[in-house]
């Protein structure tokens, strides 16, 4: 039996991913939460086969929750739900150390697929996420500006264009608010962005940020 824990803060994405891997044999969904940090905490306590993480969560973030289980050595195998537009799509989110990665907006017959062959051990990388990977191969560019980030920074941006304050993020990386704001201008520097308005809206153009987050950083 593939045990399969859903991390999404959208109810409908988990309810409908539910209800898809619920009605296939051998595979059972043992839990789900709404953020990253209860995220990694039901992965610490149920020990799934595979736990499907959307990338834009609460608190921590898909790419922030992967690098904490895999420096926790859990056997939990990682598959990042996320957004790919026409814009590049990041090669960090590949580094993050995820097993798969899939779009929110895959087949139902691909998300058994992933969940199955991720279990077995084997990576799987969605057909929209692998073309956008080969187009920015093809043109010859850096694929996204949050490339040139640094793993550390990329997980403050992530965070910063949530709409999350300094003083948070400090806490929740276990950094020194000092620490965090070098990483901030830093990255600024490197996107070529002002302000946390301007990073979300990059994010959400590189398929990091879902329309909701945007709008809510934007009131």
């Amino acid at each position: 039996m593939i045990k399969v824990v859903l991390v999404d803060d959208h109810e409908l994405v988990r309810t409908g991913f539910r209800m898809i891997l619920a009605a296939q044999k051998g595979i059972d969904v043992v839990g789900e939460a709404a953020d990253g940090e209860e995220g990694l905490t039901l992965i610490r306590k149920t020990r799934p086969d595979v736990a499907l993480v959307d990338v834009h969560m609460p608190k921590l973030s898909g790419i922030e929750l992967t690098d904490r289980a895999r420096r926790s050595r859990f056997a939990t195998r990682i598959v990042i739900l996320t957004v790919v537009n026409e814009a590049p799509f990041p090669k960090r989110l590949i580094e993050a150390g995820a097993m798969g990665y899939l779009t929110k907006a895959c087949a139902a017959e691909e998300l058994v697929r992933a969940v199955r062959q991720v279990a077995d051990g084997r990576r799987y990388l969605s057909p929209d996420v692998a073309e956008a990977l080969a187009l920015g191969v093809l043109d010859g560019n850096l694929a996204s500006p949050f490339d040139a980030l640094s793993a550390r920074e990329l997980d403050v941006a992530m965070m910063l264009a949530q709409g999350q304050d300094m003083q948070h993020i400090a806490t929740l990386l276990k950094l020194s608010a000092k620490t965090v704001a070098t990483y901030k201008y830093r990255l600024f520097d490197k996107l070529g962005v002002e302000n946390p308005v301007a990073l979300a809206h990059l994010a959400h153009m590189h398929g990091l940020l879902d329309n909701r987050a945007r709008a809510m950083l934007a009131e």
